[in-house]
């Protein structure tokens, strides 16, 4: 057990204390951000661009250029989603959670194909082509970029994707050594699942209050 905590602790030996507590302190908001997703409350936005704005911090230090792109789209979708969450259909209704229709799929590829486009282009201009793990991150960054872009207009399949990146990131961020990030990944797998099921028993349920 000592050999795990040792491997462990050695990760951030030489890692500055602020960034250590700023990194914990981004999990635990992006945890209830996750968990607010799942419950259906707008709690979801505050919480989640506050842990956003801490991780773009936290991969600029690091280097991780992917990492930092895929958190600075999270914001600006984070903007995006508050404002199509709290829009009313009615006098007394906001949007409910729906299904994917056919403009929206073609939408999501569209968003998928020019994500991997636009990473390479990125990789390309700054020479990050340097890992295996480059090439897992540009998948990742499609993948998230469409989990997101679904959440903020409240589509259902939005769990579907997360759960997808969710699982490709726990190896990768244990490998690149934010641990503690992993571990993150870890209870978001376990949150897209309950995610899931939760929103598919709400589907097209009109929505009078935004704290559930």
């Amino acid at each position: 057990m000592s050999l795990i905590f040792d491997w462990f602790f050695q990760q951030y030996l030489d890692v500055p204390t602020h960034i250590i507590i700023l990194e914990i302190v981004g999990v635990v908001l992006g945890l209830l951000s996750a968990w607010f997703s799942k419950q259906d409350n707008i709690l979801i936005y505050p919480t989640g661009i506050i842990s956003t704005a801490i991780f773009v911090y936290i991969l600029a230090y690091y280097g991780l250029l992917g990492d930092l792109v895929i958190n600075a789209y999270y914001f600006s979708m984070s903007i995006y989603g508050w404002y199509i969450w709290t829009r009313k259909v009615d006098a007394e209704h906001y949007t409910p959670i729906t299904t994917t229709t056919s403009k929206e799929k073609k939408i999501s590829i569209l968003i998928f194909v020019s994500t991997l486009l636009f990473i390479y282009i990125i990789y390309e201009i700054f020479d990050k082509w340097t890992s295996w793990t480059a090439y897992v991150d540009t998948l990742t960054t499609a993948i998230f970029f469409v989990a997101m872009w679904l959440l903020a207009r409240k589509k259902l399949e939005n769990w579907l994707f997360l759960l997808v990146g969710n699982v490709i990131s726990i190896p990768l961020y244990f490998y690149k050594g934010l641990i503690f990030t992993s571990f993150q990944f870890i209870l978001f797998v376990i949150i897209s699942v309950y995610g899931y099921r939760a929103w598919r028993k709400n589907l097209n349920i009109p929505e009078k209050s935004l704290l559930n």
